[in-house]
């Protein structure tokens, strides 16, 4: 009986990657789209049906080119990371609260930071093996940056965690079936979306690969399938920070269609904020995570840590 739910679970899982890599792929022709009407330009629209197959043309094209690698490079970290940092951000996924279990298990949240915590090595590994200083630099970067914003992550899911008195993501569905948290913690939801973008490198937080200032920075020595894999990672990332969003702000009823509407809406506000606001200074990054975003979590953090006790 036991090898049976196993392989049940095997195979669920499996699906579940290969509709997250699906998913990520026409998440990229969304961007595209949407970032050429935002220029006032239509975006990719001659493969297939209104560019409809562009992804898969995309990936058909990186993964045929020729693999290339530095000759200075320490091949097996340059040949491993983009596979390790790939393998990471879909190893995230498994902690989907479905109802009937799957992964789903009591202490997700650590599972979770635990997870991203790794993501960092990935980065710098990536452009420390490259033996390249725009690599290094942009590696560096990312680095300093990701750390940053980590704190002020933990610190909202640790509020959270004294708020539900649990770190498994099932019981956020139940707290929020009468009212969603996004309600009556709207500060702490700016914080986690403004964190979130800059966890996963996106613009106006992008400096490790800020294409003016380093090429494009960690990832400038890696082309064809290397490239393609940092990309997956990257997009994948995206799309669950999404779905964990809409778990501890919007009610988390993974049955109901609206669901993937609120998923699919906050994955467009990514897109959205890199159409529309410019790049920040790096110093002013730093500033805004440890002069800002780390007292304000701190202090909501005593806040219901006290109203926890106080009720």
């Amino acid at each position: 009986m036991l090898s049976n739910e196993f392989y049940v679970l095997i195979f669920v899982s499996v699906i579940l990657i290969i509709f997250v890599l699906v998913g990520v792929a026409f998440f990229t022709l969304l961007e595209r789209k949407v970032l050429g009407y935002i220029h006032l330009r239509k975006g990719p629209n001659k493969v297939g049906f209104m560019g409809i197959l562009q992804p898969f043309s995309d990936a058909i094209k990186l993964f045929c080119k020729e693999h290339i690698n530095p000759l200075v490079s320490n091949y097996l970290l340059y040949y491993m990371c983009p596979v390790f940092s790939l393998f990471l951000s879909l190893f995230l996924w498994m902690l989907m609260p479905y109802m009937s279990g799957m992964f789903n298990f009591n202490l997700g949240l650590f599972f979770f930071l635990l997870c991203t915590s790794m993501g960092v090595y990935t980065i710098m590994l990536a452009g420390w093996s490259s033996n390249s200083n725009y690599a290094l630099l942009g590696g560096l970067r990312a680095v300093a940056q990701t750390i940053s914003y980590e704190v002020s992550l933990a610190l909202i899911l640790l509020s959270f965690v004294f708020l539900i008195s649990s770190y498994s993501l099932l019981d956020f569905f139940y707290y929020q079936i009468g009212i969603w948290f996004l309600f009556f913690l709207f500060p702490l939801c700016n914080i986690w979306f403004v964190s979130c973008l800059a966890e996963t490198n996106r613009s106006p937080f992008d400096f490790a690969e800020g294409e003016s200032e380093l090429v494009s920075g960690f990832n400038v020595e890696y082309g064809s399938g290397g490239f393609a894999l940092i990309f997956l990672s990257e997009y994948s990332s995206i799309l669950f920070m999404s779905m964990l969003s809409c778990i501890i702000f919007m009610g988390s009823d993974l049955h109901s269609f609206l669901f993937y509407v609120k998923v699919l809406f906050i994955g467009f506000l990514y897109i959205w904020v890199r159409g529309t606001l410019p790049r920040y200074r790096y110093d002013k990054l730093m500033y805004l995570a440890w002069s800002s975003f780390l007292p304000v979590s701190l202090n909501f953090l005593m806040f219901y840590l006290g109203l926890k006790i106080f009720f």
